[in-house]
């Protein structure tokens, strides 16, 4: 079974704040509503169309984030529809075609169009407090690291608001870059790093509305976590975030989801990884057996050539290099079978037999080697008289 972590959906809530003012970025508005662009049906021309236009990181994350804000709707209808079976690829795919989707879909998108920009960027995995109440529905937004400093995005809740069942699209610059200590107030990510804080809140202060900084609390340096973070294989990640969501405490079900998610996730990676390691045992198991076969069909071929007095006459050269042949695959076989002594019980002792094997090739090996080192010394003469018949045969294994 193959897990993945969850993204939830979670409804657009109603504005909640003033807009900014964006004159800053009118010149990028205007450009990235353009129809040649706003008709793109593949991230990467959106992503050609931002890094032909813009050349600052500022001006490329505000393209991406008017781009998706301006052209995804909310998919209402299915806000809670969510399809586990279906890659991130498959999911960018169908909503750029058709241009509706939920939090999980805006979030992919923003993330995936910042990383063909050049910018460094994360999907960020939570849950939000509306005025009056947490909302424990999961919900998606964005990280960028942009001029070296990371800031926070939230194309969903910034791209319109929902009012009698539908979707109004209203860009809201709240939810563009907003400074983390504001984002905390209604955004809490299960990762303690996304919150962008050098005393993160934990979960039972955003759950008690405690959103203020303790500063008596541990230091926690999320640039330098966050950079370890991102050069870690996608299963380290996983244990990171989970030792670090655990310690941030697991107050209420949607954070327990979340750990224990996680939890699977590691567990199954585990067994694959387990699996993997055996399947590659196995794999150079088989290639030793294969070489040692090889080493003894080369032997067999060489006594039989042999026991013919060397005819079809072939070079000395040539014939040294039947047995050179046999070596390296006998070299070979015992090369793999020591790289993979330990690596799975059942192959170990499989290995026993072969390694017994691999002794009597040696030893009749080393037995034919000395004859022709002899054979080669002498004279057309003396090597007649080395002849005489010699007979051993190995016995593949299957």
């Amino acid at each position: 079974m193959k897990w993945k972590v969850l993204v939830a959906l979670l409804l657009v809530p109603a504005l909640l704040f003033a807009q900014k003012n964006t004159s800053p970025y009118v010149a990028v508005d205007r450009m990235m509503t353009e129809p040649t662009v706003s008709h793109a049906q593949t991230t990467t021309e959106v992503a050609d169309y931002i890094n032909a236009n813009f050349t600052s990181e500022p001006g490329k994350v505000r393209a991406v984030f008017i781009w998706v804000a301006s052209n995804i709707s909310y998919d209402v209808p299915n806000m809670f529809a969510m399809n586990f079976n279906e890659t991130k690829e498959e999911k960018i795919k169908r909503t750029m075609k058709s241009r509706v989707g939920v939090c999980e879909n805006y979030a992919a998108i923003f993330n995936e169009i910042c990383g063909k920009v050049g910018l460094t960027a994360d999907i960020v995995v939570g849950y939000t407090r509306q005025p009056a109440y947490t909302n424990f529905v999961r919900h998606g937004w964005n990280a960028v690291r942009v001029n070296g400093a990371w800031q926070l995005f939230d194309p969903t809740w910034g791209s319109g608001v929902i009012m009698d069942d539908q979707f109004v699209r209203k860009i809201n610059d709240e939810y563009f870059n907003t400074a983390p200590s504001a984002l905390i107030h209604t955004h809490m990510p299960y990762d303690p790093m996304w919150q962008l804080s050098y005393h993160p809140i934990t979960s039972k202060d955003f759950d008690d509305s405690r959103f203020v900084a303790n500063s008596s609390r541990p230091y926690f340096s999320f640039p330098d976590t966050i950079a370890s973070y991102l050069a870690l294989p996608d299963h380290a990640k996983l244990v990171a975030e989970a030792r670090r969501l655990s310690a941030n405490g697991v107050t209420n079900q949607t954070v327990h989801d979340r750990l224990t998610n996680l939890y699977a996730n590691i567990e199954v990676n585990d067994h694959n990884a387990k699996v993997a390691q055996q399947n590659k045992v196995v794999e150079t198991y088989n290639e030793a057996v294969d070489d040692m076969n090889k080493g003894v069909n080369g032997l067999n071929d060489f006594i039989n050539y042999r026991n013919r007095q060397f005819k079809p006459a072939k070079t000395d050269a040539e014939i040294q290099a039947m047995l050179d042949k046999v070596d390296k695959h006998i070299t070979g076989a015992q090369a793999k079978l020591k790289s993979i002594r330990g690596g799975y019980d059942k192959i170990d002792e499989m290995m026993v037999q072969v390694e017994k094997n691999i002794i009597d090739i040696t030893k009749t090996l080393d037995d034919q080697k000395q004859w022709l080192a002899q054979y080669l010394s002498k004279s057309k003469l003396g090597r007649k008289s080395m002849f005489y018949k010699y007979s051993w045969m190995g016995v593949p294994l299957n």
